[in-house]
């Protein structure tokens, strides 16, 4: 006895469509994420023979560390994200140091010896979250703004976008961005 099971067939020729048009389907309507990053000129490399290891004085370093409560600590004390700003502008400045050119001659004595000499530096924990990060940046990024922006009107007597490409360089050159990042282990 022969026994035939008859298996009925599925027209599967409509079936690469189907999954094409739902791939189209997903891929228009995704969301891609459009960050950006954070716009920083890496440092060169260290010229070979020169001594790049240099020794930073304690007072030329600012230090800013966010642990994994993400709190913002400057110079081992917690402070709010809105002071952040000013306390940098005020240690890269230094009122009046003889770099600062059109400060009052009072010297902050927490403050770095020149800015061209001043380093924040950044200490993240691994908890740290990547907003909180970015709040820092864009605190410290807008202190090094309004210093050059000062600098632009009270020195150079020039609004910031009247400036030649000279003239610039030299704003940056007053006050360079020198920032080192770390996390903890």
């Amino acid at each position: 006895m022969r026994l035939s099971k008859q298996h009925p067939e599925v027209n599967a020729g409509s079936m690469a469509d189907i999954a094409f048009l739902l791939l189209i389907f997903f891929l228009v309507t995704a969301t891609i994420s459009s960050d950006e990053g954070i716009n920083r000129k890496l440092p060169a490399d260290c010229p070979p023979g020169s001594d790049c290891g240099s020794v930073i004085p304690e007072r030329n370093l600012f230090r800013i560390s966010i642990n994994n409560k993400d709190e913002i600590m400057v110079e081992n004390e917690i402070i709010d994200l809105d002071e952040l700003k000013d306390l940098t502008k005020l240690f890269i400045d230094n009122n009046g140091d003889g770099s600062c050119h059109y400060c009052t001659g009072i010297k902050n004595p927490k403050g770095s010896d020149n800015p061209s000499e001043a380093v924040i530096s950044l200490l993240t924990h691994p908890q740290t979250t990547y907003n909180r990060f970015i709040e820092v940046q864009d605190r410290l990024t807008a202190a090094y703004y309004e210093l050059r922006n000062d600098y632009c009107t009270n020195v150079l007597k020039k609004s910031p976008s009247d400036l030649t490409t000279e003239e610039l360089k030299q704003a940056k050159e007053a006050y360079p961005f020198i920032i080192s990042e770390a996390e903890t282990k």
